[in-house]
C-alpha cells in the first residue's frame, strides 16, 4: 500500500495489468494520478493496514468444505455426487432441497453460493435440470464465480482459468457418469498461473464497480 500515489503509479500499474492501487487512509492522490486513474480504468481504493482488496482475485487453497444444493430435477444427481464425494474424503454440507419435490432453483442456488462468499476454502456445486439458472443466480452474490460445465474440459478450464468456486450440473443434459468425471477433475484442479489471476482480477473489479454505484 502506499502514502503517495503518483501518475508513473498509475502508469506502471498499467503497464502491470493490474486494475487497482490500494493507498492508506491518510495516503495522498495527485491529480494526475486520478486522472490516469480514470483515464485507463484503474481503481484507485483506501484499504486498511494488514487488508486485502476485495477486488483481488483470492489466491488457490485447500479445500476445506464442499456445500451442496439443488432443485428437485437435481435431486437424484446430487445424492448420488454427496456420496462420491464422501468416498473421496471430502467434508460436505447439503444445503437442500431434500426430496423431488418441486422447488425453485434460485432458492437453492444462493443458500449455497452465500456459504461460498464467507469462506475462501468452501466451493459449491449446484444440480438443476440444465445448470445454467443456478449460474446465473449464483453469480448474482459478490465474489461467487460459478461456471456451468458439461465436460471435464471446461471443468478443468473453470479452475485453472477462471478461479471458479462454484460447479454447476445439469443433471438433464450430463450423465451420472460423466458428472462424476466433472466433479473429481473440478475439485482436483487448482487455480492457475500468475496471467490467469490478473484476469480474474479484472472480472472481480467489473463486480466491485457496479456494487459501488448501486
Amino acid at each position: 500500500m502506499r502514502k503517495l500515489v503518483t501518475e508513473r503509479d498509475v502508469l506502471n500499474a498499467r503497464k502491470q495489468r493490474k486494475t487497482s492501487i490500494a493507498v492508506l487512509p491518510n495516503g495522498i492522490v495527485t491529480p494526475a494520478a486520478a486522472d490516469a486513474a480514470r483515464k485507463h480504468s484503474i481503481t484507485i481504493r483506501t484499504q486498511e493496514p494488514g487488508s486485502t482488496s476485495p477486488n483481488m482475485a483470492p489466491q488457490s487453497k485447500a479445500i476445506g468444505l464442499v456445500v451442496l444444493g439443488c432443485d428437485h430435477g437435481g435431486f437424484d444427481l446430487k445424492m448420488d455426487l454427496l456420496s462420491l464425494l464422501d468416498t473421496l474424503g471430502y467434508k460436505t454440507e447439503d444445503v437442500g432441497t431434500f426430496s423431488t419435490d418441486s422447488v425453485d432453483y434460485p432458492d437453492y442456488a444462493h443458500l449455497v453460493a452465500q456459504r461460498v462468499a464467507r469462506d475462501a476454502a468452501t466451493v459449491g456445486v449446484i444440480v438443476d435440470g440444465a445448470g445454467v439458472g443456478s449460474a446465473m443466480a449464483a453469480n448474482k452474490v459478490p465474489g461467487v464465480r460459478a461456471a456451468a460445465c458439461y465436460d471435464v474440459c471446461t471443468a478443468r478450464n473453470s479452475r485453472e482459468h477462471n478461479f471458479a468456486n462454484v460447479l454447476t450440473l445439469g443433471s438433464r443434459v450430463t450423465g451420472i457418469d460423466i458428472a462424476r468425471e466433472i466433479l473429481k477433475a473440478w475439485l482436483g484442479t487448482d487455480f492457475g498461473v500468475e496471467r490467469h489471476r490478473l484476469r480474474v482480477d479484472k472480472i472481480m473489479a467489473i463486480e466491485d464497480t457496479y456494487r459501488r454505484k448501486a
